[in-house]
């Protein structure tokens, strides 16, 4: 039996899934993106972005992050952060495409994908401390638990 609060943890969680899947083909545009940029037009892209900010604002934690970020950006870090961004991308559209169908074998197929990439995720930020790679990692974690309640709902409906 479908109750309010079902159909709105099924609704959203439809939702989180298109938000996930403009943002997985967001991170395969910025992995060709940053394959390609050199990483002194990405210094003054960022440099460029944040310059009014640190005018009004001198002391600006994130512009002066943002900064300091892109000018200590190796090339070998590019690159894996590209390859990272364009796997990520094509591997999560993918699973969001067959879970947008309702194709029940992706359900435990996504779960696992997205707990390896939120392991990973949570490695990579003993490394990095990236807050960034800390907001994509909660989402994650999100959606695991959506993914799996949208899992279970599935399959008790088809027992019916």
């Amino acid at each position: 039996m479908k109750t309010l609060y079902e159909t709105s943890i099924r609704r959203f969680f439809r939702i989180s899934l298109v938000f996930k899947g403009a943002f997985s083909v967001l991170e395969f545009v910025g992995g060709l993106l940053a394959y390609f940029i050199s990483q002194q037009f990405l210094l003054n892209f960022v440099t460029a972005v944040t310059q009014e900010e640190l005018t009004e604002d001198p002391r600006d934690f994130i512009a002066h992050y943002l900064v300091e970020s892109a000018g200590q950006l190796s090339v070998s870090s590019q690159h894996f952060a590209a390859l990272y961004l364009i796997s990520h991308g094509i591997i999560k559209s993918w699973l969001i495409v067959g879970l947008l169908r309702n194709k029940l074998w992706y359900y435990p197929i996504a779960i696992l994908v997205f707990i390896l990439f939120v392991a990973y995720q949570i490695f990579r930020f003993q490394i990095t401390h990236s807050i960034w790679l800390l907001a994509i990692t909660a989402v994650d974690a999100v959606v695991i638990v959506l993914t799996w309640h949208e899992y279970w709902y599935l399959r008790q409906l088809r027992r019916i």
